[in-house]
């Protein structure tokens, strides 16, 4: 048989892949570029979702090396290219399943049969939205899941936030510097935020109280965000709040239940890394975040997907 420049071959002549990463976030295609740039050809499956969150974003102004921004899906656009000229393979298909008990380790793209030597998973973690009407339409259009990445369009502005835990809490207080009007609404007067958060948020003059009510529809069109019909749980009231922002803070999933038991996740699943993006399984790293449920930026996303890729090529020579 004669072997492909980027895979090798057992005896029974199946091809084997060097890197394997599942996810094209920032982390996924980072350590495509880190991982092609070192000769080992990877395979990237972009699933259903090909560039993450950031393909929901619009405007990006604090990825390094854009001085003037960047649109979300163009940054993930120009990253998956420059994977591709340096040597990666981009497959638009989901891994649904995986098999990482012995080395080369097996995944399945439907029923086609991918094996590796090494793994890096980076498939992000989902944002929890109200599945609200419209809420496609306006999502990065005054409808958004992070405060730290769109709170500086809405400088001087009244937002709204939903949510009762200690997330919701961090971004109302991230969000009182910089607009004039944070509202805090919830469906309950009981909080899952801790004691210490919610007096913080209580304490901030900038930052008003509203429960218990449900957002019912976002108002807008083309031009964005102007408004939430809005719903008073205790009196049944309808009424309409002008705001040019709604920030859903009600928690993310992370995408990890298929790498479970090769993986530990904690209480949340998101999977437990050591020594920065190494699994419980050796050759099997995580990054982004998968990982990572404390910043969630695409910068530090790509910084582990660096990692991993420098990782996995470590774990290649310690074992070829």
């Amino acid at each position: 048989m004669t072997q492909s420049h980027n895979q090798t071959g057992n005896s029974a002549g199946e091809k084997i892949n060097e890197v394997t990463i599942v996810g094209t976030g920032p982390a996924g295609l980072t350590a495509a570029i880190y991982a092609a740039r070192a000769g080992l050809h990877p395979e990237v499956f972009a699933g259903m979702q090909h560039g993450g969150q950031l393909t929901t974003t619009t405007e990006i102004e604090n990825f390094p090396g854009f001085a003037h921004g960047i649109m979300g899906p163009q940054l993930m656009t120009d990253m998956a290219t420059q994977a591709e000229r340096v040597g990666a393979t981009l497959v638009y298909e989901e891994i649904t399943k995986v098999d990482f008990s012995k080395r080369p380790f097996t995944l399945w793209a439907g029923d086609r049969q991918i094996k590796s030597k090494t793994v890096i998973i980076s498939t992000g973690a989902t944002a929890k939205t109200l599945g609200l009407p419209n809420e496609a339409k306006l999502m990065g259009r005054g409808l958004s899941t992070c405060a730290t990445c769109d709170g500086f369009f809405y400088k001087n502005k009244r937002v709204v936030i939903v949510g009762g835990g200690d997330s919701a809490m961090e971004e109302a207080n991230y969000l009182s510097k910089l607009c004039s009007e944070v509202i805090l609404m919830h469906r309950r007067d009981d909080w899952k935020a801790s004691k210490i958060m919610l007096e913080r948020c209580r304490k901030n003059p900038k930052i008003k109280f509203m429960v218990p009510y449900t957002v019912l529809e976002p108002i807008g069109g083309d031009s964005g965000l102007t408004g939430l019909k809005i719903k008073n749980l205790a009196t049944n009231e309808v009424s309409v709040l002008e705001t040019e922002a709604l920030f859903m803070a009600i928690g993310h999933k992370p995408n990890s239940d298929i790498f479970k038991p090769w993986v530990d996740t904690d209480e949340a699943g998101y999977i437990r890394i050591t020594d920065h993006t190494k699994t419980k399984t050796p050759g099997v790293f995580a990054a982004g975040d998968i990982a990572d449920h404390t910043f969630r930026q695409a910068i530090t996303a790509a910084g582990m997907g660096c990692q991993a890729a420098i990782q996995a090529a470590r774990f290649l020579e310690d074992h070829e």
